[in-house]
């Protein structure tokens, strides 16, 4: 790395302490973490790498990238589009403003997804279907790990359509990607009907939520987040789409909010099978369950 020169010159075990200390003002959850991985984004470097390289100077044009960004994250913009990209499983996503974004939550739901796929592998021409895919993460994660399945991602968003497209084209994961408001439109509906899995994170807050969320959910597209009085509109109506045209057996997994998931597990009575599976937080907020 370049050394830098003159009086301006700062270290960059500096511009982390410096950045920790404005983002915890800020009132950022996380803020050695997200400093470090702001200043990571511009020199290149990994966490490891900047630990080993604290005493390296930025130089006039590091600091500025840095800077312009810690600016952003300092103003609770989410750390996601800060950098332009989430990390989903394997996966590196482009993000955007207008899409909801990858988080932590929905990796464990298709964890649970592909564990219950692993007794039964899809087959070539199976069909997994993501329903409200936004940035296409769960389904890029699904035809990631099971390449010969024909996944289909739909959303009622053009614009998180085509940044799924676009992730598609850039992991070089292709898709069927459908704009529908969910089962609505009549090939998805199909799609469906031949699925052997259905995976959802669908809009789940509670109406009342929103005078209360941070900064940084609080900017997100409000369709994508809030459904009805109880959370549960959105993730109701799915589930009795899904009834009239699921085969037997078939998989269904949602994630939804821990005040609401038990709700909606006990309106599935006449399925074959429903269980709720916890967070990493040991909170309940995955559905499991089989047509």
């Amino acid at each position: 790395m370049d050394r830098g020169e003159g009086r301006s010159a700062v270290t960059v075990g500096a511009a982390l302490a410096h950045a920790e200390e404005r983002l915890a003002a800020a009132g950022v959850d996380s803020p050695t973490v997200d400093a470090m991985r702001v200043l990571g984004h511009v020199l290149g470097l990994s966490r490891t790498e900047l630990l080993v390289r604290r005493g390296d100077l930025l130089t006039e044009a590091q600091r500025a990238g840095f800077a312009a960004l810690l600016a952003r994250r300092e103003r609770r913009e989410p750390l996601q589009l800060v950098l332009g990209e989430a990390t989903f499983l394997d996966l590196t996503l482009a993000v955007e403003p207008g899409v909801l974004l990858p988080r932590p939550e929905t990796e464990r739901l298709v964890e649970l997804a592909l564990a219950e796929l692993a007794a039964t592998p899809p087959r070539p021409g199976d069909v997994l279907l993501d329903v409200g895919t936004g940035t296409g993460a769960i389904a890029l994660a699904l035809k990631h790990a099971h390449p010969a399945a024909e996944v289909w991602a739909t959303d009622v968003s053009g614009t998180a359509l085509d940044l799924a497209r676009r992730n598609a084209r850039r992991l070089g994961l292709p898709l069927v990607v459908r704009r529908s408001d969910l089962l609505d439109d009549p090939e998805v509906a199909a799609a469906a009907g031949r699925a052997v899995a259905v995976v959802s994170n669908p809009p789940y807050l509670p109406a009342a939520d929103r005078g209360s969320l941070p900064p940084e959910v609080a900017g997100e597209p409000p369709e994508a987040l809030f459904a009805g009085a109880d959370g549960l509109e959105v993730a109701r109506r799915l589930v009795g789409q899904l009834a009239g045209v699921l085969r037997p057996g078939t998989l269904l997994a949602l994630e939804l909010d821990p005040r609401n998931a038990r709700d909606l597990a006990a309106a599935l009575g006449g399925w074959g099978s429903v269980r709720l599976e916890s967070d990493l937080a040991g909170r309940e907020r995955f559905v499991v369950a089989r047509r």
